[in-house]
């Protein structure tokens, strides 16, 4: 049996690039096509006009699959209910037919390491791999019993119900406190503002620091890519600005593993409460994005991980210096503060004026309630990802042996 004869229909997207109209429905390009579920995070988003063009084969509708044929090649995710989208550019419609296959089961089962290795083992492409339509269509499938079905795509569906709940959870961590942050340190509506004097825009006991000055020192990231074997002596991880977002909402199970070159380890290994933040980006909305490195991150990357050529490694001061730059940075992406330091290089891509904004100046206070709050509001992230990490393993080993049978049910 073949996937298409227990599917209802297999289409490919419009072979164009749609632009990002800002408002409107979302377009599922390849990153958007996670592992099981889609990736709302940044999303482009297109007119209902484009919206209609794009779907002029096919609608996508709950119980749908969306299948990535390169960067990532082979993700695929279910469409869940309530949710509305369009495709992008390289991906694949599914729609099973509920009569012969369960749609969430046929989502585990396109990603169970067999599968997986069958279709990019026939992949193809000079630079990324990318997995031809009759590849798709004509993958061998040998399905269980409907029940049988079901019963797994329950176990699984429930660990995917618990990461998103969690991912949910620190988005919303990070939002009340960038909010937080905004009030105490851009309005000074902080504890005990009332009692406290204002002298030249800065609350007493308060200092006003530039970026730099908060800093141990600061590098541009390692080189992103393979370097010569003659200069392979490390091995580590790779963090990219693509990678931050990913990383924040648990998805860190991927970050790439490249070789440095002995140059690169001497002051660029990643170390706790280290700054990453993204340079460089297609996106403008994305330029700015800041990751703060935690054990977490740091356990399952490993040692000599290291940051893409697009980042900066900021090494604060101390953990205090680190909590304080990292909400600021925060707050004035989300405010839109951070804008004036964004601007458009000669090749046209997206930059992040990196030495100006070490010009900047903020806010820095020393009061131990400000202090333990945003600690506490860290912490409890910290926690919820490494629960993010427990669940996503627990699912993925048990993926394959719900899969080949050797958990019965």
């Amino acid at each position: 049996m073949i996937l298409s004869e227990v599917c209802e229909f297999i289409v490919d997207c419009p072979h164009s690039t749609a632009v990002d109209e800002g408002i409107g429905y979302p377009l599922i390009r390849t990153p958007n096509v996670g592992k099981g579920r889609l990736i709302l995070d940044s999303v482009h988003r297109v007119s209902e006009e484009t919206y209609q063009k794009r779907n002029a084969r096919a609608i996508p509708k709950a119980g749908d699959l969306i299948f990535a044929r390169e960067a990532p090649a082979g993700n695929v995710a279910l469409i869940q209910d309530g949710q509305e989208v369009c495709l992008g550019q390289r991906t694949v419609l599914i729609r099973p037919d509920t009569n012969k296959v369960d749609a969430a089961f046929l989502t585990y089962y396109i990603l169970a390491p067999e599968q997986q290795y069958r279709l990019l083992g026939s992949a193809n492409g000079a630079t990324v791999a990318h997995v031809n339509l009759p590849i798709i269509r004509n993958l061998d499938i040998l399905l269980p019993d409907i029940l049988v079905q079901k019963a797994v795509s329950k176990i699984l569906t429930a660990y995917d119900d618990l990461i998103e709940n969690n991912q949910k959870q620190i988005k919303l961590l990070e939002e009340a406190s960038q909010r937080l942050y905004k009030e105490w340190f851009v309005d000074l509506h902080f504890p005990g503002h009332e009692q406290t004097k204002i002298v030249d825009g800065v609350p007493e006991g308060w200092k006003r620091k530039k970026v730099k000055d908060c800093l141990e020192y600061y590098i541009n990231g390692g080189w992103g890519k393979d370097l010569p074997t003659s200069n392979n002596k490390f091995k580590g991880c790779v963090i990219r600005g693509t990678d931050i977002q990913d990383i924040k909402c648990g998805r860190f199970l991927d970050i790439p593993v490249r070789f440095h070159s002995e140059m690169d380890i001497v002051k660029r290994v990643l170390k706790k409460y280290d700054l990453i933040i993204e340079l460089s980006n297609g996106n403008i909305n994305n330029i700015g994005r800041t990751l703060m490195l935690n054990e977490n991150i740091l356990n399952i990357s490993g040692k000599n991980t290291i940051c893409a050529s697009f980042c900066k490694l900021l090494r604060p001061l101390d953990y205090f210096h680190s909590l304080i730059l990292y909400w600021e940075i925060q707050e004035m992406q989300s405010s839109g503060r951070l804008l004036p330091f964004k601007k458009q290089g000669a090749n046209g891509i997206n930059n992040f004026a990196f030495e100006e904004f070490l010009q900047h100046t903020l806010l820095v206070t020393e009061d131990k309630r400000i202090i333990n709050v945003l600690d506490f509001i860290m912490q409890k992230i910290s926690v919820l990802q490494n629960q993010l990490f427990l669940f996503t393993e627990a699912r993925d080993r048990l993926l394959p042996k719900l899969m080949n049978g050797e958990i019965e049910l």
